[in-house]
């Protein structure tokens, strides 16, 4: 089983910058190398892509509507993955879920990521 926990989420202005976190744990992520991904939810909407980084760090995958905003990265000693958000805007308000991917190449289907996170969320006022 994997365990996932986001952490990092909180209110900011539109402009400003946060940095979530996700630690992982349990026996089967040290043991698998696992795509790691984020994505975010509003309430009524489907859950949608927001960044993806393959096992070894050496890709990364974004949504066209954060790219050049939004930097996915990993540390596999700590078994955390990160996300820092700059040039936040209202409109990346959501709760944001941090998963785990039976693969060593992320993507940006979130039905094929096996663990998921409980959450954090993110408030951006204008």
């Amino acid at each position: 089983q994997v365990q996932l926990v986001e952490s990092g989420g909180g209110l900011v202005q539109a402009g400003g910058s946060l940095r979530l976190s996700c630690a992982a744990s349990g026996r089967t992520f040290s043991s698998e190398r696992m795509a790691m991904g984020w994505f975010r939810q509003t309430p009524g909407k489907e859950r949608e892509f927001v960044a993806a980084i393959d096992w070894s760090g050496g890709k990364t995958y974004y949504a066209d509507s954060v790219k050049g905003r939004f930097t996915i990265s990993r540390d596999n000693v700590a078994n955390t993955v990160y996300l820092q958000m700059n040039s936040l805007k209202p409109e990346d308000t959501a709760v944001y879920y941090c998963a785990a991917r039976k693969s060593p190449y992320g993507s940006e289907g979130a039905y094929t990521y096996a663990y998921w996170g409980q959450g954090t969320q993110v408030t951006v006022s204008s």
